[in-house]
């Protein structure tokens, strides 16, 4: 079920160069074929990353995988040996993208190849299912959203909660939490506070470490490719696969690890889809320029008072959500009168169809697309860098940029190391 042409593999490499040269996608309607197929036509899809949440991607039903990818040779023959016959391995995603008989890609590597991954798979004219975060910088996502939007990609976000799923302490959907706020029964502005007592762990696990020595690469791991775009750093294990969470070169620990699932909800709830903070104040420990570390309050206002604190060492029985009117707690729990019966008389929330592969056939745009993807991972990353910097931040919403704060900006576009780009 293909939307548009791709190249073929020779043709797309020598398009790519060497490493990371721009693309060049004829759509199939210019070459005179049918820009969609039909709706009944079977979806194929490509697993780029399967070393670990990859793997769960292969489980998800409505397409049949044809392409799996991976810069490690281990983690590709592990995956290729449970996969029917047919699935072929790709060690270089460039490869993948250049398939014509790729419909969707599903990108499941570290965050720092988020946004080169899917600005390209936009212009190869795939669809693009992406893991969280979105991107690691605020500049990568504001590109992944142009490269979708001029290429007529169907995009989204791998983070379920305001569809469906029970929302961590709640026991139960974000629907009935959507219900209180867009009625008004807290009043307004609200204030949300997501931590420990609310029911989200931040998971300072994630933490990196300061005392790596350089150890010898695996053959099976091609280092230099998964660095890609980030700046070059020795190899060590607790770098890669499973640990790489801990450095900001890659990802921005606890909070990039599980801030999209934990704010993307909010984001929702709050009606903040299309804008962001304009505030952002920190209390953190001084942070190591390498690894992430934990902090202890990110608090985030917007420009009619709403406010988000991220909040790891609060204690005691602290609302959720509280407003001028009333709170709301995890356990669906709230101190208005007759709050039961209020909740069930109220109307459902207008509906979000969860089904992405559906989204694929109807060339519709998914509830949780690239643009309001990026606005919730815009969350995540202005909370990582007013960290990093240790200081409170004034951001203009609509610039996308930090206000009197050259350091600041700087975050939001940082270098990729030669020769990547995008």
């Amino acid at each position: 079920m293909r939307h548009k042409a791709s190249p073929s593999r020779r043709e797309f490499l020598k398009t790519a160069g060497t490493a990371a040269a721009a693309f060049s996608i004829v759509p199939r309607h210019v070459l005179g074929g049918a820009q969609f197929a039909a709706p009944s036509e079977e979806i194929t899809r490509a697993v780029i990353g399967v070393g670990g949440m990859g793997q769960g991607h292969l489980g998800y039903t409505g397409a049949r995988t044809v392409a799996v990818c991976d810069v490690d040779q281990k983690h590709l023959d592990s995956v290729l040996e449970r996969l029917e016959a047919g699935v072929t391995g790709h060690r270089d995603f460039r490869e993948v993208l250049a398939r014509d008989d790729v419909d969707v890609v599903h990108i499941a590597t570290p965050p720092h190849w988020h946004g080169i991954i899917s600005a390209e798979a936009a212009r190869a004219g795939k669809d693009i299912w992406c893991e969280k975060p979105m991107t690691r910088t605020i500049g990568e996502g504001r590109r992944v959203v142009k490269a979708v939007q001029r290429h007529g990609a169907i995009f989204r976000l791998n983070t379920w909660f305001r569809f469906r799923d029970n929302f961590y302490g709640f026991g139960s959907t974000v629907q009935p939490i959507k219900k209180v706020v867009e009625n008004r029964l807290l009043g307004w502005p609200l204030t949300v506070t997501v931590g420990p007592v609310t029911g989200f762990d931040w998971k300072f696990q994630w933490s990196g470490r300061t005392d790596l020595v350089e150890e010898p690469v695996p053959e099976e791991l091609d280092y230099d490719f998964w660095l890609g775009p980030a700046p070059y750093k020795p190899y060590h294990t607790h770098r890669v696969h499973g640990t790489f969470r801990g450095y900001w070169d890659y990802d921005g620990g606890g909070l990039g690890d599980m801030g999209m699932h934990y704010l993307d909800p909010v984001q929702y709830l709050l009606e903040k889809d299309d804008t962001s903070p304009v505030a952002i104040s920190v209390d953190a420990p001084l942070q190591h320029p390498d690894a992430a570390s934990s902090w202890r309050r990110i608090e985030m206002t917007y420009a009619d008072g709403c406010k988000i604190i991220l909040d790891a060492e609060i204690s005691g029985d602290v609302p959720y959500i509280s407003g001028p009117e009333g709170n709301l707690y995890k356990g669906m729990r709230s101190d208005l009168p007759n709050f039961e019966k209020i909740l069930a008389s109220l109307p459902e929330p207008d509906y979000q169809e969860p089904d992405f592969y559906k989204a694929v056939k109807e060339r519709r745009k998914f509830p949780l697309n690239e643009a309001n993807g990026h606005r919730s991972c815009t969350l995540v990353n202005l909370g990582v860098i007013a960290v990093r910097l240790g200081r409170d931040l004034r951001y203009d919403p609509v610039r996308e940029q930090f206000i009197d704060d050259d350091a600041a900006n700087r975050l939001i576009n940082q270098p990729m190391r030669a020769p990547w780009h995008l």
